[in-house]
Formats: structure tokens, C-alpha cells, sequence
């Protein structure tokens, strides 16, 4: 792998799914099905709705990771499809541990989502939060629709550009780790997790009255810990996570140096230009979820 950054990405990403403890507490599962299935699907009925029609279908997680996603969003339901996972990163042992241990089918293939070349076509192709840390998004994207059958559903996630003061912290802090190993960067990230867990625990609500153009920030009541958050710094916050599970999750954004953020327009643009029409789009502070369908 010639890329530097992918390649550290890669090893970023194998390292943080490894550390299992710190994401797979009730508390952490319970939350993330939640968002999974808001933001994919609105409803339960509509997931349950989804799951029925895709039986016996083809699925692909592009950038399974440690399988951990596809596994709470659907999870045995898999059995009812023919599930394939891909992943660049060594987190494809961590995904077929994971599947063994739940009583779940799959099959894993260690390859880039940017440019492999799989033999079959899928029915439904999954890529929760990984377009993003390829080099070239889009071109990674519209492979994937390559690997997509006719009236097949593409379902992604990628991250939403944020506020100016964000976007600078954000790229200053992933400069700062960039030379340190991915145990010295956990660590190194534990006093900021620690500052947002103290922010988050004082729990004050403040107004601000106008908007504030300079920085993006428009007026309106906030909670202090979310008003940080969103404007100038990524400290997450959970008051049922431990220390350990909010720092997997800074760890997650601030560490890989593949990091792009989008605009919903340039996210319909992608879809316009790779021939998937947009079902289902949810834009959100955080990110952007598409459902979209091959033409």
C-alpha cells in the first residue's frame, strides 16, 4: 500500500476495533442501535420491512471493521442473507470472531473498498462511516456502485463538514498525534476526554441570542458540553459511557489521517454522478446517512 495515510489509517482502525472492551458495554450497543436504525431507516417497522423484502439477497459491508454495525443492525437476520465483509485493515479477524461468537454467517476479505474488484454483484451494500477514510471518496464510492446489482441499495454514512473553529481543532489535534504511535495517541487523548466529561457533567443549558456569522454558530438555547462540541472541539460525552468507551470514540475521529468531511450537496452530487437515485437522505450535526437505489 503505497498511500501513507491510508496505510496509517488502516492500522489506526485495526488497533481501535481490536480493543473490544471499550465499545461493546450494553449502554454503548444500546445507543448506537438506536442512531443506526434512526438514521438508516426512521422506524423499527421500516427496518422490519427492509429485512423481510432482502431475503436471500446479497449484502456487502464496505469497511465491515470489527463487524460491529452490520451485526447490531441487523444481526441474525444475516443468516437470512449472504452477508460478505471487507475490510482493509486486520479488523477483519476481530469482525469473524465477533460473527463466530454471535452464531452469525459471513465472509470476510481483507481488500481496499477504493479499488478491489469482487467477483459478484450485491443486492445491498453497506459502508457505515468509512467513505470518508479512503483517499478519494468518491472514486471509492462509485466503485462500490460497480459492485452494485440493478435496483440494488447502496446505504452509507459519511461525515458532515462542521463549523470553521471545529474543522481547525479538529485537523490541529490529528497533526499533534500524527507521529505518535496509536498507544501513545489513546492516551494522549484521555486529558481531553476527561475536559469534556467534566464540561458534560456540569449539565448548564445557556442562550445565545443572535447568531453568530463568523464562526457558523446560529442562535438558539445549548447545552454548554454540546455547544463546545459542535462549534469548537470534539470532547464526547455520554453520561452512561465510561471513560475508556468516550475515548474510543474521540480516538476514532482524531486519530485516522484519512478524515474527509462533506456537504449534503457534494453527498447528492456523488449520487447524481455515479447513477443512484437518492431514497432516503438524513443530515444530521454529525454526519450525512443516504439510502439511494441503482438505476
Amino acid at each position: 500500500m503505497s498511500d501513507r495515510k491510508q496505510q496509517q489509517t488502516s492500522e489506526c482502525f485495526a488497533y481501535k476495533w481490536a480493543k473490544r472492551e471499550t465499545y461493546e458495554s450494553e449502554a454503548v450497543k444500546q445507543k448506537i442501535y438506536k442512531w443506526l436504525v434512526e438514521r438508516y431507516f426512521g422506524s423499527e417497522d421500516a427496518r422490519a420491512v427492509f429485512l423481510a423484502g432482502n431475503k436471500g439477497k446479497k449484502i456487502l459491508d464496505a469497511g465491515c471493521g470489527s463487524g460491529f454495525s452490520a451485526s447490531l443492525l441487523f444481526g441474525r437476520h444475516l443468516n437470512e442473507m449472504e452477508y460478505t465483509g471487507v475490510d482493509i485493515s486486520d479488523s477483519v479477524d476481530t469482525a469473524r470472531a465477533r460473527f463466530r461468537e454471535q452464531g452469525i454467517r459471513g465472509d470476510f476479505i481483507k481488500d481496499s473498498i477504493a479499488d478491489m474488484r469482487l467477483g459478484d454483484r450485491f443486492d445491498v451494500i453497506i459502508s457505515e462511516g468509512v467513505l470518508h477514510h479512503t483517499s478519494v471518496p468518491f472514486d471509492s464510492f462509485r466503485n462500490l456502485v460497480s459492485h452494485l446489482n440493478n435496483k440494488g441499495v447502496i446505504m452509507f454514512y459519511v461525515y458532515r463538514k462542521k463549523a470553521p473553529a471545529r474543522e481547525f481543532a479538529d485537523d490541529f489535534i490529528r497533526e499533534r498525534l500524527k507521529s505518535l504511535s496509536d498507544e501513545e495517541a489513546w492516551e494522549k487523548l484521555l486529558p481531553l476526554t476527561k475536559l469534556g466529561k467534566i464540561i458534560g457533567d456540569l449539565n448548564i443549558e445557556m442562550e445565545i441570542d443572535e447568531d453568530i456569522d463568523m464562526l457558523e454558530i446560529p442562535k438558539g438555547r445549548y447545552n454548554i458540553q454540546r455547544f463546545f462540541y459542535w462549534f469548537f472541539l470534539k470532547m464526547y460525552y455520554d453520561e452512561k459511557f465510561s471513560l475508556e468507551e468516550m475515548n474510543h470514540i474521540n480516538f476514532d475521529w482524531y486519530r485516522p489521517l484519512n478524515c474527509h468531511r462533506h456537504t449534503p450537496e457534494e453527498v447528492r452530487q456523488w449520487c447524481a454522478e455515479a447513477g443512484v437515485v437518492i431514497e432516503r437522505m438524513d443530515v444530521q450535526e454529525a454526519g450525512i446517512t443516504v439510502v439511494a437505489s441503482k438505476k
